[in-house]
């Protein structure tokens, strides 16, 4: 078996009660890692409604998953044995950030590794009278300072404070092993209709790439993970097909 040195470090993971981070609470679990579940339920915002677990997959099962506690995941590593807990917050409240890490020690010790991968998205676009989205059929807003700031305060600032309150904590008690994964996507560099959420996602890379180098020295890794289209409940039938086919071919344009 190949021992891969996690098995009785403390890892926190935001955004885990469904999809993504889930799957990685999950699998940090079982290599005997106690896990620490941030999460914040999401209402739906007015953009498609909420179809439950009985919804085909497409917007309506993806925003109903957005509702759900992260209870089922911690009960599911408990009862295989391992060491999970899970905290709703709110991460555009960046008073709450040093709680979180404060909530973690005292129930499992010293965060050691971080994922950040709790996001915010809603579409937005450029075009000032709106525009059709091509993919869900619902009509998509211009931007604003509400959408942008949405997005930045959860998907960028809360990503920042929260690798920087890792760090002093991490240098304060003199500890030389940390690991930072950062969850962002493959299209970070731009995108129609949802221009906000890509360019929090391209200032999150930023941020990653200069804690990289800054925060090596103190032992802290800090890497970006960039996994593309995940079916996590969000992909229909026909945005399947429509990947399949710029897989097959040229991208189309942006």
């Amino acid at each position: 078996m190949i021992d891969t040195g996690l098995n009785g470090r403390v890892v926190l993971i935001t955004g885990a009660n469904h999809g993504i981070g889930a799957a990685t609470a999950r699998a940090f679990a079982a290599q005997g890692a106690a896990v620490f579940l941030q999460y914040l339920r999401v209402p739906t915002e007015g953009q498609g409604g909420s179809g439950g677990e009985t919804a085909p997959p497409g917007e309506a099962l993806y925003r109903s998953r957005r509702l759900i506690s992260a209870d089922a995941v911690v009960n599911a590593i408990q009862d295989s044995g391992g060491k999970a807990a899970a905290w709703e917050a709110d991460l555009a409240n960046p008073a709450i950030i040093p709680t979180i890490l404060g909530r973690v020690e005292a129930a499992f010790g010293p965060v050691q590794a971080l994922v950040n991968n709790a996001a915010h998205w809603e579409s937005d676009t450029f075009v000032p009278t709106g525009s059709a989205s091509e993919d869900w059929g619902h009509w998509i807003p211009p931007i604003s300072l509400e959408s942008h700031d949405r997005h930045f305060a959860v998907n960028s600032r809360a990503v920042a404070l929260m690798m920087a309150e890792f760090a002093r904590r991490h240098v304060a008690r003199g500890a030389r092993w940390g690991r930072i994964i950062n969850i962002s996507t493959d299209g970070a560099l731009g995108g129609s209709g949802e221009v906000s959420y890509w360019a929090s996602k391209n200032a999150l890379e930023s941020f990653s790439r200069s804690a990289a180098i800054e925060l090596g020295k103190f032992g802290i890794t800090v890497n970006i993970a960039a996994p593309g289209a995940i079916q996590t409940g969000w992909i229909s039938p026909e945005m399947e097909a429509d990947f399949l086919r710029d897989a097959a071919g040229p991208r189309r344009p942006i």
